[in-house]
C-alpha cells in the first residue's frame, strides 16, 4: 500500500483515530497535514508521531476561515475525522444551543471542509475524501439524537458527493471506525447512557484498525467501494484490508 506522491489533510488528527490515520498515511508515503484546536495539541502530536513527516495546522473543524486558510493549499486525500459526541442526554434534557453545536461541528463544518476540498480535486481531476462515519448514522441510540441526526446527514453527503462528483474522478467513502478506545468513548461510558456505555474498555478496538483501513481506501485497490458508507467490522473489508478476523 503506498500513497508516495500524494497530500493529505487529517482534520481532527491530534490525537485518537485522528492521530492514528496521520500516523498511517504517512507511513504509507503521503505527505501529512493534519488540525488541531491548539498549538499545544499540534505540540503534543508532534511527540507521538516521532519522526513521521506531518505537519499540524492549529484550526477548529468550525472555524471557517481557519479551515480556508488551510485548504486553500490544495490536497489529494482529506480525512473529516474531527467531531463531538455530546450532548449526552435524552431529547428533553438537552440545550437547542449544544444539539446545534454537535451538529455544526459534525455535519456543517464537514460540508465545508468538502466543499473546499472538492474545489482543488475537481480541478486537478480527482481526489479522496473519507468522511468519519458510525453505526448511530443508521440507527437511532438513547443519548445520542444530535450525534445521531449528524453524522446521518453525514452519509447523505457521502452519497451526495459520489452522485454529483465520481464522474470528475472523486472517489469519497463514509467509514465507521467501529467502538474504538478513545477520549470519545471516556465520555461515553462517564454518561451511562445506552449500551455502548456499558462496553469494557478492554473490548475497545485500538485506533491502528480503523486507521489501516482508512489509509487503504486512499488506494486504487478501494475504487469499487467508492460511494458507500463502510464499516470495520465487515468481515469482507477487512479480509480486503489485511486486519485480523473478528471472533
Amino acid at each position: 500500500m503506498t500513497l508516495s506522491g500524494k497530500t493529505a489533510l487529517v482534520t481532527g488528527g491530534n490525537r485518537g483515530i485522528g492521530l492514528a490515520v496521520v500516523k498511517a498515511l504517512a507511513e504509507a508515503g503521503a505527505t501529512v497535514h493534519f488540525t488541531a484546536r491548539s498549538a499545544a495539541n499540534i505540540a503534543a502530536a508532534r511527540r507521538e508521531l516521532g519522526d513521521l513527516p506531518a505537519t499540524g495546522h492549529h484550526a477548529d473543524m468550525t472555524d471557517s476561515v481557519a479551515m480556508t486558510t488551510v485548504l486553500e493549499q490544495g490536497f489529494d486525500i482529506l480525512v473529516n475525522n474531527a467531531g463531538i459526541i455530546g450532548p449526552i442526554g435524552r431529547i428533553l434534557d438537552v440545550s437547542p444551543e449544544d444539539w446545534a453545536r454537535n451538529i455544526q461541528t459534525n455535519l456543517i463544518a464537514a460540508f465545508h471542509a468538502t466543499q473546499l476540498a472538492l474545489r482543488h480535486m475537481v480541478g486537478q481531476g480527482g481526489g479522496t475524501i473519507v468522511n468519519l462515519s458510525s453505526g448511530a448514522a443508521h440507527r437511532p441510540m438513547e443519548g445520542w439524537s444530535a450525534y445521531c441526526a449528524g453524522k446521518a446527514g453525514l452519509a447523505m453527503l457521502t452519497r451526495s458527493v459520489h452522485l454529483e462528483y465520481a464522474g470528475h474522478g472523486i472517489r469519497v467513502f463514509g467509514f465507521a471506525p467501529g467502538v474504538v478506545d478513545t477520549d470519545m468513548q471516556r465520555s461515553i461510558r462517564a454518561s451511562g447512557i445506552n449500551p455502548v456505555s456499558q462496553i469494557p474498555r478492554e473490548n475497545l478496538a485500538p485506533a491502528d484498525e480503523p486507521a489501516r483501513a482508512i489509509a487503504w481506501l486512499c488506494t486504487p485497490a478501494a475504487d469499487a467501494l467508492a460511494g458507500q458508507d463502510l464499516d470495520v467490522r465487515n468481515p469482507d473489508l477487512r479480509r480486503m484490508v489485511g486486519l485480523r478476523a473478528l471472533e
